[in-house]
């Protein structure tokens, strides 16, 4: 018998399976009496060798033992019930080591795919909207323009009259378009409470019908990062 120091074994059914494949006979064909021997003699000449034993390799030596003492006892009048514990325990011990053996067949594949999955690295997850552009299109652009100018009118107290007083400037919608244009030709990019330089009643009014109608002929495109921030508007390529 080759020797392999018991340190190199995962456990006593490791050992057991060693000393199966070495006799070259199926696990389900496994005989007591041959196997509890070749175990015995395994832990024996270790001991021999003054090599530590573990208490797990001891007690699978005393279960087979017990075994073989059972197998090898003239059967009483109990015969059959004493063949019927015997043959459960030795069962119990096919089945542990059949699964001891699919699970060992197993592990190079589970180092396998460890070693495959160290080769793969996995960027830290990131918000979506971070890689979003906020554009406001359609409905959505002109409900949040309105509600931003709501805002811009609560902060400025423009709810209120503004002027009262009789001016002779004229303001028209087509001119502030343009006007508007030229100052995002200039600037690129402006909030809209930037576009409201003047802050009468007239002014402010014909600016929001000004940019209502860019946004809706998409001369401009009007940006959120988030709800409730300011908006940010700017031409069209």
């Amino acid at each position: 018998m080759d020797y392999i120091s018991i340190d190199n074994f995962e456990g006593p059914l490791d050992l057991l399976l060693h000393l199966v494949k070495e006799s070259n006979i199926d696990i389900l064909d496994i005989k007591i009496e041959e196997i509890t021997d070749k175990y015995l003699n395994y832990i024996n000449h270790e001991k021999e060798l003054n090599i530590d034993i573990s208490s797990s390799y001891l007690v699978m030596a005393a279960e087979l033992m017990y075994l073989k003492s059972k197998s090898l006892l003239p059967l009483n009048k109990k015969e059959d019930d004493t063949e019927d514990d015997e043959e459960i325990t030795r069962e119990k011990l096919i089945n542990k080591l059949l699964e001891y053996k699919k699970y060992k067949e197993m592990t190079p594949i589970f180092k396998e795919l460890e070693e495959e999955r160290k080769k793969i690295y996995i960027k830290a997850p990131e918000k979506v909207s971070n890689y979003v552009e906020h554009n406001l299109h359609g409905e959505e652009s002109i409900d949040n323009l309105v509600e931003a100018f709501k805002k811009f009118l609560n902060r400025k107290d423009l709810e209120k009259p503004l002027e009262t007083t009789i001016t002779k400037r004229e303001y028209s919608v087509r001119k502030r378009k343009d006007d508007i244009k030229n100052i995002l030709k200039i600037k690129k990019k402006v909030y809209l409470e930037d576009l409201f330089e003047e802050y009468n009643k007239p002014f402010v009014v014909v600016t929001f019908l000004s940019i209502l109608e860019m946004v809706k002929e998409k001369e401009i495109a009007i940006k959120q990062n988030k709800n409730f921030d300011n908006i940010l508007i700017e031409l069209r390529n």
